[in-house]
């Protein structure tokens, strides 16, 4: 039941004997799938169309191109170079999108060799599998309140240590990112790291900054987070 439906033939070497009607199975197991990874990539995410058609489509492309190449150790290499040419010149892609590239292109191998029961068993798994994940709090940061703080002091302050007794009180750690000069070199601009104990207390954390710090500018914000790219 999960052999591959395309055997070997009997006449050329290394060719493939290829009946009409299970190269149909093949397709149509290839069109399926294809719209099968397009909506469990559509699933709680942001897409857009032409991508969505493409990850429907990439499965049948990739198989042609598998069939047509079987046996042909050169015309396989160069198939590979092509498929290096199209990722390289293409931009940068997020982790999601290219989890579905290359799934549709794992479906359209499998089903260019024959193993039409093996990619749809593997595909089944797959999709519950990503939609589960995505459905659930995997991976997803604990609720803590990381924030990225911009002090001003003036420049006869000196800023080492400086408020490290209020860090210890409202926050786990804080760490001092960098330090950088500003109105002509008559205030510093210190940028610290910090994770509060308690989201509550960050405006109480911030009077005391004000205290401290004469009253300058003080930013709170979020801290920015890394693209989910590859």
């Amino acid at each position: 039941m999960l052999s591959s439906l395309l055997v070997e033939g009997s006449g050329t070497q290394g060719a493939v004997d290829l009946p009409f009607d299970k190269l149909l199975i093949c397709i149509s197991a290839s069109i399926i799938l294809g719209v099968l990874v397009a909506f469990v990539h559509m699933y709680r995410n942001v897409y857009s169309k032409n991508f969505v058609i493409t990850l429907a489509a990439l499965p049948t492309l990739v198989q042609l191109v598998i069939i047509l190449v079987n046996g042909n150790l050169g015309t396989g290499v160069a198939v590979l170079g092509a498929f290096s040419l199209i990722r390289f010149r293409s931009v940068a892609g997020g982790a999601r999108e290219i989890t579905s590239i290359f799934w549709s292109m794992g479906i359209g191998l499998a089903t260019g060799m024959g193993y039409v029961m093996y990619i749809m068993l593997f595909s089944l798994v797959i999709a519950c599998f990503l939609i589960l994940l995505n459905t659930s709090s995997f991976g997803e940061k604990t609720k803590v309140a990381e924030r990225e703080l911009k002090i001003t002091i003036p420049e006869d302050l000196d800023y080492p240590g400086l408020f490290d007794d209020l860090f210890q009180k409202y926050t786990y750690h804080a760490t001092l990112d960098s330090v950088k000069t500003t109105t002509m070199g008559s205030l510093y601009e210190l940028r610290y790291r910090v994770m509060l104990k308690d989201q509550k207390d960050e405006k109480e954390l911030l009077d005391a900054l004000r205290v401290r710090n004469g009253n300058l500018t003080i930013v709170s914000g979020k801290v920015s987070t890394n693209k989910d790219e590859l």
